[in-house]
């Protein structure tokens, strides 16, 4: 046992998050360039997989697992995309819809506000708001150092169509439109 006790001015700085302080990120990987895949996701425990190179991370020790909210609206969501490591998603307002696979039509599930799914490392996945409004879902992101995100070809293609790629560290890059 230590006797190291963090002072609450500390305590606060280092190690809350406090919602309505959170700066999100409205292109926070590859695909939110894509139309439809527009959201603001915010940075709460560790950056995760953000390909955004000025997210904002609150909370910076992030030993074992990385934590982020999602905000879209209905209709909005990601494209698939993978990780080296698990992923949970909980649902805190809204229906989500959540895929798997290649074909998001035929593999997903619906969750609503509590409801809790774990992707697996190195399958594609994906989420969308399924719902009539605004929506936000948890998202946990397994490992201190979860790696990056691998998008499916489609994806890079659109983006690159659109002006915009990853660079050798994977983060976003404006590039020009094809």
């Amino acid at each position: 046992m230590t006797d190291s006790v963090i002072s609450v001015e500390d305590f606060e700085r280092t190690r809350v998050a406090r919602f309505n302080d959170l700066e999100g990120s409205a292109r926070p990987m590859l695909d939110a360039v894509i139309p439809g895949q527009e959201r603001v996701i915010y940075q709460i425990i560790g950056k995760g997989v953000s390909q955004d190179r000025d997210s904002k991370v609150p909370i910076a020790d992030n030993k074992d697992f990385n934590l982020a909210i999602i905000r879209c609206a209905p209709g909005k969501g990601t494209l698939h995309h993978d990780h080296k490591t698990n992923e949970v998603f909980m649902p805190l307002t809204g229906k989500w819809k959540i895929f798997w696979g290649d074909d998001e039509e035929n593999h997903f599930v619906i969750l609503e506000p509590f409801d809790t799914v774990s992707i697996p490392p190195n399958v594609m996945r994906g989420f969308r708001n399924a719902g009539d409004a605004e929506g936000l879902l948890l998202g946990l992101v397994g490992g201190t150092d979860p790696g990056g995100v691998q998008w499916r070809d489609d994806v890079t293609a659109e983006a690159s169509r659109r002006g915009h790629g990853l660079d050798e560290d994977g983060l976003i890059i404006e590039t020009a439109a094809e």
